[in-house]
């Protein structure tokens, strides 16, 4: 099976969907345009080996609409197929990447076999470049070399990256209500100074009456 059969049922993973809403799902999340030769072959091998069922939903003044709902037999097909990559997909970036988005559905140790096959792959595939830009470069294959230099960079681009997905695999998954919260400002401290009376600065007394300044007697001229 390919990456198509592990997008189809993970979008019914979501819900039960009729094959146009299935093809709009999987569009909208990959980005990958669903054709109905591919889609319906597959749902219908995926009903006779009872990971999904079909349903005629009627509707007014059309025919019946056929809305498909994966089993539990799918569930645990579709976490076989993300746990597992074998060598002949391995080398395909597509069915990795579309294992590497599934990740939160399959355990650390699971994650590592995944993880591992991609490696190799991609090392197999760096020494396969290497050995072309040599012959292209003693060929005096301008372009050649430089074509199989840019997939060395890529390659190992990819092996380093690689590096790092391994740890991040091997930590828990993060609560997403936890970094939810997290991610809310606090609350400002009530600041108790503010509040309180300065007991130096003197209080008002409203009682006492203003006292108008006196003229400056002085300053008049006598008459």
């Amino acid at each position: 099976m390919s990456y198509i059969e592990i997008l189809i049922l993970r979008r019914l993973r979501g819900g039960p969907a009729h094959g146009y809403e299935l093809r709009k799902r999987v569009e909208q999340t990959t980005g990958i345009v669903l054709h109905n030769n591919s889609l319906y072959p597959a749902l219908r091998r995926f009903e006779e080996a009872g990971a999904v069922t079909k349903t005629a939903e009627p509707q007014e003044g059309r025919p019946p609409r056929l809305v498909y709902k994966l089993t539990a037999v799918g569930h645990d097909l579709l976490h076989d197929m993300l746990a597992d990559l074998p060598p002949d997909q391995a080398a395909d970036p597509a069915e990795f990447m579309a294992r590497l988005g599934q990740f939160s559905l399959i355990s650390y140790p699971e994650r590592a076999v995944v993880l591992a096959a991609r490696t190799r792959a991609v090392r197999n595939q760096l020494a396969h470049f290497e050995t072309m830009r040599d012959l292209a470069e003693t060929n005096g294959e301008r372009w050649g070399a430089i074509a199989t230099r840019e997939l060395i960079r890529r390659h190992r681009q990819e092996l380093a990256w690689l590096a790092d997905l391994s740890e991040l695999a091997a930590a828990p998954e993060p609560n997403p209500a936890a970094a939810e919260l997290a991610a809310q400002p606090a609350a400002p401290e009530p600041n108790p100074a503010a509040s309180e009376p300065n007991p130096a600065a003197p209080e008002p007394n409203p009682a006492a009456p203003e006292v108008a300044a006196e003229p400056d007697r002085g300053s008049e001229a006598d008459p």
